[in-house]
């Protein structure tokens, strides 16, 4: 996005009647179709051959190993998205000091949301409740609480 000369190239190919229009996301998950349609295929083949045969056994090793494929596949997609999450977190929060490294392969966030931060003023002869929003960030390794820049 930030490159303007890779923009109007990306923009000029996709218009072009090669590409049917399509976008270079398109072309970046089609690989990931095929391997699930070869899944599909490798499950009716397993289907159609006769049991106990040779062709049975060299079609359950493929499927086998299109399985796992497909699994690291899943599990690198996982996290190159917890990747992402950890990034843009990161270009939003805005440390005091900067000792805590946010991004790491090891860590993902689990969970975040916006909490209400009740404080209570026992100083003044009435009660007064104040609140103002923070975040938590639940992350594998650690607890993050933030607040808004006022």
């Amino acid at each position: 996005n930030g490159n303007a000369g890779f923009q109007q190239v990306l923009e000029r190919l996709e218009s072009d009647p090669v590409c049917q229009r399509l976008s270079l996301k398109s072309f970046l998950i089609l690989p990931f179709q095929r391997i699930t349609r070869l899944k599909l295929l490798l499950q009716n083949i397993l289907k159609r051959t006769p049991p106990e045969s040779e062709e049975e056994v060299q079609a359950t090793q493929a499927y086998d190993a299109l399985e796992k494929l497909i699994k690291d596949c899943n599990e690198n997609v996982q996290r190159m998205k917890s990747t992402e999450e950890l990034i843009y977190l990161s270009q939003k929060i805005e440390f005091e000091c900067k000792i805590f490294p946010l991004i790491s392969q090891s860590r993902r966030l689990v969970k975040c949301g916006e909490l209400t931060e009740l404080d209570f003023n026992n100083l003044s002869p009435k009660w007064k409740v104040t609140t103002r929003p923070i975040y938590l960030h639940l992350f594998n390794d650690c607890l993050l609480l933030s607040r808004p820049k006022e």
